[in-house]
């Protein structure tokens, strides 16, 4: 999953910044980055932007004059060097709010934040949320949309099913919890871990990262993952 992604500031040193945090990152795609908010707004029209970083005081249009010109408005990272403008920003339904300058740590939240929401709202347009399982843990029977599981992770007997909202501790074996899952969007790549290929970050020859969660990769899965994550 890729975020298509601009970044709109006045300040080149800004722009430039952004947009090297955003190309280095394996899970947004950068657009374009503009000095006004009169060249981004010819470019969303024209194009799918999923998630803007827009600076608030420009010349002539504000960030929240662009926003209020735009029909729909796409996942909203303000960033800005006065925290005054903080509250404006959310009754804008705001992701987040990045105060200039902009520190690596801090991008990364904000990106964690438009990826878990990009996910919701696409399962809530896709079919109720899409392919489900239903588990007993805890002695309760739990509904879990595949879409929203991270990994599953052996346990002892048991195994562990992590999802955004929770982990969940289910008393079954990885190879048979494996056969529940959509072969196209989960891979066993070590014998203690399957991951959901939709969900990955990052990875080498020896793990692959999961919302910041360093996972081993087997040897013998080595080049079977790197196939299909870079053709993913």
């Amino acid at each position: 999953m890729k975020l298509n992604t601009i970044v709109v500031d006045d300040s080149s040193i800004q722009r430039i910044t952004i947009a090297k945090l955003i190309s280095e990152h394996a899970n947004l795609r950068l657009g374009g980055d503009f000095s006004n908010a009169l060249e981004a707004k010819s470019y969303i029209t024209n194009n799918n932007v999923d998630l803007i970083f827009l600076d608030i005081e420009m010349p002539h249009i504000t960030g929240f004059d662009l926003l209020d010109g735009l029909k729909i408005k796409p996942l909203i990272v303000f960033i800005t060097s006065k925290a005054d403008y903080a509250v404006k920003a959310f009754e804008y339904s705001a992701l987040d709010f990045l105060q200039k300058p902009i520190k690596k740590e801090r991008f990364l939240v904000s990106v964690k934040k438009a990826l878990e929401m990009h996910q919701l709202k696409h399962d809530q347009i896709h079919d109720d949320h899409g392919p489900h399982l239903i588990i007993k843990s805890n002695l309760k029977k739990i509904k879990i949309y595949t879409s929203h599981i991270k990994w599953v992770e052996a346990f002892g007997d048991y195994i562990k099913v992590v999802t955004y909202e929770d982990t969940h501790l289910v008393l079954s074996t990885m190879k048979a919890f494996e056969t529940e899952l959509p072969k196209d969007n989960f891979l066993r790549i070590h014998k203690s871990y399957i991951i959901n290929l939709d969900k990955v970050e990052r990875f080498n020859s020896k793990q692959v990262e999961i919302d910041g969660e360093k996972i081993p990769l087997s040897r013998n899965k080595k080049e079977e993952i790197i196939t299909i994550l870079e053709n993913y």
